[in-house]
């Protein structure tokens, strides 16, 4: 997949998204780069939820904004015979969709699930066992 067909793929999925789940997001980026995972060699992270937080006692952070980046990048490295971009896509879109939501509601549920499975990774795989 060309990166101009993923970023198409992209807005395609992302119009199916209702109004109400986008509130307070400025919107979502592709970035045509790869994005390692921090420590992880050979991981990639297709997608991020980027949350500015609250604003710093020096205004850091004023008019940043909310925003879901993809990393196009990263999806092909992770794309092999029988990859199904539209799932994969649709599927990082909703988890970053939900870090949003979480983040509007002042929660970080998927933030701590998403740090116990990168903890186990680093322990000896996915399922953490090694």
């Amino acid at each position: 997949m060309t990166y101009e067909a993923f970023v198409e793929l992209v807005e395609r999925l992302w119009e199916e998204v209702p109004e109400d789940f986008k509130r307070g997001l400025q919107g979502v980026h592709v970035f045509p780069e790869a994005k390692p995972e921090p420590g992880l060699r050979g991981v990639w992270r297709l997608g991020e939820y980027l949350d500015p937080g609250p604003p710093s006692a020096f205004g850091g952070f004023e008019d940043l904004g909310r925003h879901i980046a993809l990393y196009y990048g990263s999806f092909l490295e992770v794309a092999g015979e029988g990859f199904d971009w539209e799932a994969e896509v649709w599927e990082t879109l909703l988890h970053e969709l939900r870090h949003h939501l979480e983040s509007l509601a002042g929660r970080d549920d998927l933030v701590q699930e998403d740090l116990r499975r990168l903890d186990a990774f680093r322990r000896g795989g996915p399922s953490g066992e090694g």
